[in-house]
């Protein structure tokens, strides 16, 4: 019996880079694109409505933001505000919902955005690039706030992005190596400091404030603002693998335990504060792209 196929909710017309869910407003956020090449594929930010209809899962498109030449790879969501990576910088993005009355047309002839679309049932999202309002319809509004450059190597990419608890500093990573610590929303720069030698993968943020970064120079991080409070290097006191970096790392609501998966497929859960080693498994035959604590 061959393996069951999971029901299509959604289905982008660009690669998807980043993902970011609202529970509070039942919001998925689906972000990606092809870049500056002219190959004729976009590059935006599409916000489904997630609904249960009969039963079953549905994605209704609300909204397509146009983010012209620059696709987003990294997302990180605080309320209404997005944090989107975008090549060497960051965007700001505030999306704001509400009840729209009326059949109308939501696009303009040139607009670079498209209105709220209600379908039925599960089906994917449609291709057309047009959208109208429906009667008693939800209309979702998306404006760009501040941006700044965030990573300044010689080939600059923005790499990673994540909100303070309190969603008033912004932290980013790149490929020159440096976390930045970022104002939310005015994106003034308040921190600033050598993390890795390299690119820098991944980083979380801790309940007490303390933010875990791993990187391409095979070692995890834990960090009191500037200052190193501990580190992992995984060549010395690590798992036996050698030249295997770390990909992806989350850190646990609680901030007990760090979870780092590696391009060979590999996990590893550590005790945050110490970086003690408590588990590891070869669970995946392929990188592993994404953890959950």
């Amino acid at each position: 019996m061959g393996r069951r196929r999971a029901t299509e909710l959604y289905r982008a017309p660009f690669p998807l880079y980043a993902l970011q869910v609202d529970p509070s407003a039942g919001l998925l956020i689906a972000a990606g694109g092809g870049g500056a090449a002219k190959t004729g594929i976009k590059n935006g930010v599409h916000f489904l409505q997630l609904e249960r209809i009969d039963g079953r899962l549905s994605a209704s498109l609300l909204h397509s933001h146009d983010t012209e030449t620059r696709a987003t790879m990294n997302l990180a969501l605080a309320g209404d505000i997005l944090a989107a990576g975008q090549d060497a910088r960051c965007q700001l993005l505030r999306f704001r919902a509400h009840q729209q009355k009326g059949n109308n047309k939501a696009e303009k002839a040139g607009s670079k955005e498209q209105g709220p679309r209600q379908r039925k049932g599960t089906a994917p999202a449609e291709k057309k690039s047009r959208a109208e309002t429906q009667s008693e319809g939800v209309e979702l509004k998306v404006e760009n706030l501040q941006a700044a450059q965030t990573d300044f190597s010689p080939d600059p990419l923005q790499k990673v992005v994540c909100f303070s608890r309190d969603n008033t500093l912004l932290t980013t990573g790149g490929t020159d190596g440096y976390v930045r610590v970022w104002k939310v929303p005015s994106l003034e720069k308040v921190l600033e400091f050598k993390a890795h030698e390299g690119e820098i993968e991944d980083l979380a943020l801790g309940p007490d404030g303390k933010l875990v970064t791993v990187g391409w120079d095979f070692k995890a991080s834990v960090w009191q603002k500037d200052q190193l409070v501990t580190q992992l290097h995984w060549q010395e006191n690590g798992p036996t693998f050698p030249d295997t970096p770390y990909r992806y790392q989350a850190c646990s609501e609680s901030g007990t335990f760090l979870g780092l998966g590696t391009v060979t497929g590999s996990v590893a859960i550590y005790i945050a504060f110490s970086l003690q080693g408590v588990f590891l498994c070869g669970c995946c035959s392929f990188c592993v792209f994404g953890l959950l604590l």
